[in-house]
């Protein structure tokens, strides 16, 4: 019945489907950006549908809209026989099969270099907390503690030596803060920079044996899969600081745990996770850690630019023009 339902609906706005393209949306969006989409598109949402349902209206999909946490494989987009482009709502976009996207003359958009500074800001926010343990202090002074004793002292920000995984647009502004802080900057990443002066580690362990802190800016994928272990754990050291803003895949996670837990790291800061939006209940038990759910972009000024430019990407492409930002290699870039 539902299918036959849905048939109807086509059939009786086959016309007005000529001028608007058929999206679906394979996360929940904003609202003002869902707004702005059933203005000029036909705009389906895939976790309202059933499975006959999805069957029916695969044949008249011409876009997805996804975001840099979403999935699209070869099998989906084997599946839209009408798919011509696929907008992401974010910077990363490793969940997508670009191979396939590619094969099948699919475009695939991104909205890259809108978030930079405010992950940037926010990395450096992760690093101090960590570091100079906010949230302990915090809870000290909520319990009482400070009226019968003092804090105990935490590690130095300034003037330490940082390393950064991933010198692209994110790394150098994280670069910038931290020059600001009197540090030292190392890196790595897939090719050194002829353009800067920090200092250049060819490979991870070697970076987190000659750094107090250790700054994930990397893209993930499968070159970057658990490329924080237990052995650049070790290397980093029990003064050593952890954070991550940019894939949880980069980091393992059980790895990362036993370190914390055995005082093998001094603190860790993450905004990212495996499995997100779940966070194991491991990493959740530990004082040592700050976690925060993948916020280090979601700025108002920020998220309203990522919606802008993804419905200008989906636009350009219908109206036959050329879009503004699209992804033509399947990995990573630094950033």
């Amino acid at each position: 019945m539902a299918t036959a339902v849905l048939l109807v609906l086509l059939i009786l706005v086959g016309a007005e489907r000529v001028m608007k393209p058929t999206l679906l949306l394979l996360s929940a969006l904003p609202h003002s950006l869902m707004e702005r989409l059933r203005e000029h598109f036909d705009c389906y949402q895939q976790s309202l549908l059933d499975e006959e349902q999805s069957i029916a209206l695969a044949p008249a999909v011409r876009g997805l809209v996804a975001t840099g946490e979403s999935s699209v494989t070869r099998e989906q987009i084997a599946r839209l026989p009408a798919l011509e482009v696929i907008s992401v709502l974010g910077v990363g976009y490793d969940g997508i099969d670009l191979e396939a996207a590619r094969d099948y003359g699919v475009c695939v958009t991104h909205t890259p270099g809108l978030s930079t500074e405010d992950i940037a800001d926010f990395a450096m926010a992760l690093l101090l907390c960590a570091a100079r343990q906010v949230l302990s202090a915090d809870r000290f002074v909520r319990s009482g503690g400070w009226e019968i004793g003092r804090h105990p002292i935490t590690a130095r920000v300034f003037g330490a030596r940082i390393g950064i995984i991933g010198l692209g647009r994110i790394g150098r502004a994280v670069a910038l803060r931290a020059q600001a802080f009197g540090m030292s900057v190392a890196y790595t990443g897939r090719t050194q920079k002829a353009d800067v002066p920090y200092r250049w580690c060819n490979d991870v362990q070697a970076l987190a044996t000659n750094v107090d802190y250790l700054m994930v800016c990397a893209s993930g994928g499968s070159e970057t899969h658990g490329m924080i272990n237990a052995a650049v754990l070790t290397a980093l050291g029990p003064c050593g600081v952890l954070v991550n803003i940019a894939r949880g895949s980069i980091v393992d996670e059980p790895a990362l745990v036993e370190a914390l837990r055995s005082r093998r790291i001094l603190a860790a800061g993450l905004d990212v996770f495996c499995s997100e939006p779940r966070v194991s209940q491991a990493l959740r038990e530990l004082p040592n850690v700050v976690l925060t759910p993948h916020m280090a972009s979601t700025t108002e000024a920020t998220v309203q630019a990522m919606l802008d430019l993804a419905f200008d990407n989906l636009a350009a492409h219908f109206s036959g023009r050329p879009v503004l930002h699209q992804v033509n290699e399947p990995l990573l870039s630094d950033s």
